[in-house]
């Protein structure tokens, strides 16, 4: 078998990541391992909340023994040669940021899956954020070609053929993939278009690919994708490093990302609190984007289908016992309903900044459309607590708490907004009689951010516990840890396949010669 592009060159090269990079590699291997169980909380099985001490949670949360390891467990055989290759594979992520991020992940999987050549994925960055910038603008390309080396074949572009002394690129047959697709539809149904055209094109290409697979080895790869191999470009990583070094020359920061926004308020049909003026605005958005489907707001907020006001956060935060010291960095778009919402907030938690605010000169050059939110999103990441206002699918903060756990269990407070929606609904009823003490209540029952089953509808991409973690002590066999480094492991496993191919071809001449000895 060929040894991956680049060889042992490339693998040399990898040895001299930046500052930042460095850093956030470092959250893997100095993964906090604490001894008390984290699936009845971070503060034990039974605690008062009136006693809670808040400072714990600028620590990481209780891992429990277990860490972050995306390396695979059983034999992993090197991707196909460019002659062993069923095709081409091309995809075309849509959404945000992080839903491309995710789209881009189950392009790989199925890639691997399907035996198949990945083109570099396509984002969808025009109709979104009106940028151009695409896959090449935002995440370190070669970065993400040679960590991946060992699992899949990745190319810029669908080569050209020859054809009747005619050269022309080989067109992808376009195929529309359906949602939550299971293995067996990219095993049979798209690979066998594959073989047909020579290359297949997956639009649109967002939740095309279902998150529970039974294979552990292919969930890891996700991770591995996810998490090594999408590395964002040096300029982003630099604006990130920046902001959190200023914010963390005064100490602890926690980040929050608001998600009260047009869209997402459009989506989730929570109007009651808004103005006439801005409930035509919000109709009339919704309308335009969404299925037509009646949504009576307080219904909504009563199971928890609400993003959080700036002020509610405030108020969680105050009764959880922060104090207005605290410095809050924000990450979110434009603020629908503007100074009117953020007023209460910045009252109760003046320190608040954003990428604009605490960022270095010209900041807003390099923070425009997707590199913005890219920004936003390693700050977010390297942060001392991090609080999500809404987690949906395969958005910001969905990801995020994900990324957090990989990383070293790092603490994420995670409002239960179907717990706390009739607190808050008894409260601007004038019921406001032990208001503070339910919050508390609701909020330290959590794990944060700690190891914890996942149950469905909780996405792999926000917990993907146990696949990607293993035991320091482990007990179990099958949870114990591999070796740290993931390309030693891959790289093991790939001359190991060398070595057997090797071997095979020997005894083949071998046997060749002495047939020949026998002829003789």
């Amino acid at each position: 078998m060929r040894r991956g592009p680049g060889g042992e060159a490339s693998l040399r090269r990898r040895r001299g990541p930046a500052r930042l990079w460095v850093a956030v590699a470092a959250l893997v291997a100095g993964t906090i391992c604490l001894s008390s169980s984290s699936s009845v909380g971070l503060f034990g099985a039974s605690y008062r909340v009136q006693d809670v001490d808040v400072n714990k949670l600028w620590r990481t949360a209780d891992s429990n023994g277990w860490r972050a390891s995306s390396a695979p467990r059983t034999y992993w055989p090197p991707p196909p040669t460019e002659s062993e290759s069923s095709g081409y594979l091309r995809v075309r992520c849509n959404g945000g940021l992080n839903q491309q991020r995710s789209a881009i992940c189950n392009a790989v999987v199925a890639a691997r899956i399907m035996n198949a050549t990945l083109v570099l994925p396509e984002l969808d960055t025009n109709s979104f954020w009106h940028d151009e910038s695409g896959f090449v603008g935002i995440y370190d390309v070669s970065h993400f070609i040679k960590t991946l080396k060992y699992d899949v074949r990745i190319v810029m572009s669908i080569p050209e053929i020859t054809a009747n002394g005619k050269t022309k690129k080989l067109k992808a047959h376009q195929i529309r993939p359906p949602r939550d697709a299971p293995v067996s539809w990219y095993a049979t149904v798209a690979l066998e278009k594959m073989k047909k055209y020579g290359a297949v094109y997956l639009t649109p290409f967002s939740h095309r690919l279902a998150e529970d697979i039974d294979d552990p080895e292919l969930q890891r790869l996700r991770c591995r994708v996810n998490y090594h191999a999408l590395r964002f470009k040096p300029h982003i990583m630099k604006t990130s490093s920046e902001i959190v070094n200023k914010l963390r020359s005064e100490g602890h920061f926690m980040s929050i990302h608001l998600r009260f926004e047009l869209d997402m308020l459009a989506f989730a049909g929570c109007i009651d609190i808004f103005t006439p003026h801005e409930q035509k605005i919000l109709l009339k958005y919704r309308k335009e984007h969404f299925a037509d489907k009646l949504l009576v707001p307080r219904e909504r907020r009563l199971i928890g289908k609400c993003p959080l006001t700036p002020e509610e956060v405030g108020v969680i935060l105050r009764a959880m016992r922060f104090d207005n010291t605290t410095r809050i960095y924000l990450a979110s778009g434009e603020l629908f309903g503007g100074k009117r919402f953020m007023k209460p907030f910045k009252a109760m938690f003046p320190r608040l900044e954003n990428h604009s605010t605490v960022g270095p000169g010209k900041l807003e050059e390099n923070t425009q459309g997707l590199a913005g939110s890219a920004v936003d999103y390693m700050v977010c990441l390297l942060s001392d607590i991090f609080i999500p206002t809404y987690d949906g699918p395969s958005n910001f903060a969905n990801n995020l708490m994900g990324h957090r756990m990989y990383y070293g269990f790092r603490t994420t407070i995670t409002p239960n907004r179907k717990a706390l929606a009739p607190i808050f609904i008894d409260r601007a009823q004038g019921r406001s009689t032990g208001f503070e003490q339910r919050i508390r209540q609701v909020m330290f029952n959590s794990h944060f951010g700690g190891p914890h089953k996942r149950i469905h509808p909780e996405s792999f991409y926000t917990n993907s516990w146990p696949e990607c973690f293993c035991q320091t002590n482990a007990r179990n066999h099958a949870d114990r840890c591999p070796p740290d480094n993931i390309n030693d492991v891959l790289e093991s496993q790939f001359q190991s396949e060398e070595e057997m191919e090797e071997a095979r071809m020997t005894n083949q001449t071998d046997s060749t010669g002495q047939t020949e000895e026998m002829m003789i």
